[in-house]
């Protein structure tokens, strides 16, 4: 028996396409009509060259909401004249995936393949994702995977070793306003915006093609005599929420971003980080901590304000709470931005722990032991040892480092900052080694 779905009837009439989204009434019926990722479909492009060739693989389509992974995945399909079954890792569980399969089975004997969308796939555990394995391996399905988040943290190692993952880049402006074009051509009317207003409506999607559509249906509806400037569009519209997920790839790449800028002595760049993560709900005390990371390990003695300031504008925050204690906040990484970078005592760090982990348990040499007891004293127990006080330069130049292991260098200071003047310490100390013959 037919399923009741495959067939309009008077009781169950196929939809009106007018009731539809915005987006789907537009949504590209060809690979080329997509828009936006033109450097992943053209001939030259990873899915563009594998048609070419004939010879698809399965793929995780990674990249920002709202940049076309389902619509390619479903014309992936058309071109390649498979079957699509569409699930999400969110509400599908292992009897679902198990039926998909049998259904893949079922339609592979009958000669047609089955491209599987898997929406959100990284929110499948490992034992779901490798039930994927067998059937990709013998050709049941094509599997095709959608992520927001960084398949290389989030996807099990044997489905990543079996597809190809493919980015796909957020919509810059000029690709919002080639949706809004088609739009406006399947609505059938301008939208009553201004050029200003219009701008800002494209800005408001922060590169999501469907927040446009779904922005512009907003617009298109509205009954006005003119057109809107955008004071008068943003009252009428709420202003949508950049993309920013407190616990996913997103953070990651802000923070990231943060740090770079300060380490790169950019103050405006590494501003307009902090406020991007603010913007996006991030806790302060997150970023007060990781502003005084940056310090210890960027700047370090360069500057050895640095970090006090850092805790002081933590403490600040602390008391004053938001909105007032963020600029406190603000201002450390000014300061950070601005200050002379060092990672010497960081790298020094590192090496000696690497030091202590290959020389295991060698002792002190026997001088700088102590000797509380006369039976230590007797075995050697700070025999010899020369007290730098009593040097004439405070400064004896012994060596403090096991018998028999060949003095590492660790701490090299840069020509930068208080460091400079760290330096010149640290090369006095060196010559008056060497003259004593340590």
């Amino acid at each position: 028996m037919a399923d009741l779905f495959d067939t309009p009837s008077a009781a169950n009439p196929p939809p009106d396409p007018a009731l539809s989204p915005l987006a789907d009434r537009i949504r590209p019926t060809r690979l080329d009509e997509v828009i936006g990722q033109d450097k992943v479909l053209g001939p030259d492009g990873p899915l563009g060259s594998m048609l070419a060739a004939g010879s698809l693989s399965s793929l995780i389509l990674w990249g920002p909401p709202g940049v076309g992974k389902t619509t390619i995945a479903r014309l992936l399909a058309d071109e390649t004249d498979r079957s699509f079954v569409q699930i999400s890792a969110i509400f599908s569980g292992v009897p679902e995936l198990r039926k998909v399969f049998e259904a893949a089975k079922l339609r592979r004997g009958t000669g047609r393949g089955t491209l599987l969308f898997v929406d959100e796939i990284h929110r499948f555990n490992k034992a779901q994702q490798d039930s994927f394995l067998p059937h990709m391996e013998d050709g049941t399905i094509l599997l095709v995977g959608a992520t927001t988040e960084n398949p290389s943290f989030e996807l099990n190692a044997a489905v990543m070793s079996r597809a190809q993952v493919i980015v796909l880049e957020r919509l810059n402006l000029a690709d919002l306003e080639r949706l809004a074009q088609r739009a406006e051509k399947e609505l059938g009317r301008k939208l009553p915006l201004t050029a200003e207003a219009r701008e800002a409506l494209l800005e408001m999607a922060d590169g999501d093609g469907r927040a446009v559509l779904n922005l512009i249906e907003q617009v298109a509806a509205w009954k006005t005599d003119q057109p809107l400037d955008v004071q008068a569009m943003a009252q009428r519209l709420m202003r949508r929420a950049a993309k920013y997920d407190k616990s996913g790839d997103e953070h990651y790449n802000l923070i990231s971003a943060l740090h770079k800028s300060v380490r790169g002595s950019d103050p405006d760049a590494a501003l307009y980080w902090f406020a991007r993560m603010l913007e996006g709900g991030e806790d302060p005390r997150y970023l007060a901590r990781r502003i005084t990371r940056m310090a210890i390990e960027d700047i370090g003695l360069a500057d050895p304000a640095a970090s006090r300031h850092c805790l002081d504008a933590w403490a600040m925050y602390e008391r004053l709470g938001s909105p007032e204690g963020e600029l406190a906040l603000a201002q450390a990484v000014i300061y950070l931005a601005l200050s002379p970078k060092s990672n010497a005592g960081y790298v020094a760090y590192k090496g000696a722990r690497a030091e202590a982990k290959h020389t295991g348990s060698l002792m002190p040499p026997a001088h700088i032991l102590n000797a509380p007891t006369q039976m230590m004293k007797d075995q050697g127990y700070g025999a010899g040892y020369a007290y730098d006080h009593d040097a004439e330069d405070g400064f004896s130049g012994q060596d403090y480092f096991p018998e028999g292991m060949k003095r590492p260098v660790l701490y090299t200071p840069v020509e930068r900052g208080f460091e400079r003047e760290l330096k010149k310490r640290l090369d006095w100390f060196v010559s008056r080694r060497l003259k004593r013959g340590g």
